[in-house]
């Protein structure tokens, strides 16, 4: 069972990556800052289904449990190249989830939408996410994504907005909710490097945070 003080430090592992739990205190509020991500670079629906959900074409296939929900608002661009980008890296936020939910860090979605030190940083996090006995539970939601810069059809810079405030940490064994609450803080603003690979799929490689981002913040 965790102590009290394990508990505290569990329910806020997250607030240091990007399923950060909404509302806790870190000094970690920028993912540029002193917890920059190995690799990071400081440049550039609806919901689905709490159990399996599909995805568009030839897209993936999400499996979260229940109690576990993701929504992603995104609207097309106009541009096929920039929407191919886009859809890719919604898919990336919700393939991050699923590992964390499911405590799998070598999920086929994780394995097709992450790469180099993004996929590397990633993987020890959900790790030790399920290492400290913990799974995720609430509802998560993506929004106001957008294609800063793409170069030679191959590599791209991207941003888009997590919103946390219904999204907790919960103890595997007890099922007890590390309910935290809501704050400015439980809005993020991500942005990302991604790579096109030879399948024709948009990576991430590279990733940092800032959380409680007026560009994000709602409510």
């Amino acid at each position: 069972m965790l102590t009290t003080r394990r508990r505290a430090a569990a329910a806020c592992l997250l607030a240091a990556v990007t399923l950060s739990v909404a509302g806790c205190s870190s000094d970690s509020d920028e993912g540029s800052g002193g917890d920059k991500i190995a690799g990071a670079d400081a440049g550039a629906g609806s919901p689905t289904p709490s159990a399996s959900a599909s995805a568009e074409g030839d897209g993936p296939t999400f499996d979260f449990p229940s109690g576990l929900s993701v929504s992603v608002d995104r609207d097309s661009t106009g541009d096929a190249a920039k929407d191919a980008i886009l859809r890719d890296m919604a898919y990336s936020a919700q393939a991050n989830i699923e590992a964390f939910a499911l405590g799998n860090d070598q999920t086929a979605n994780m394995n097709r939408y992450f790469a180099g030190p993004a996929f590397t940083y990633w993987t020890k996090q959900v790790a030790d996410f399920k290492k400290d006995g913990l799974t995720l539970t609430g509802e998560y939601r993506y929004y106001k994504f957008e294609v800063t810069d793409i170069a030679n059809s191959k590599t791209a810079a991207v941003r888009y907005c997590e919103d946390q405030s219904k999204a907790y940490s919960m103890e595997i064994k007890t099922k007890k909710v590390l309910r935290t609450k809501a704050s400015d803080k439980s809005f993020v603003l991500y942005t990302l490097q991604a790579q096109k690979d030879s399948a024709g799929d948009w990576q991430v490689t590279q990733q940092n945070w800032n959380k409680g981002d007026a560009s994000c913040v709602q409510g």
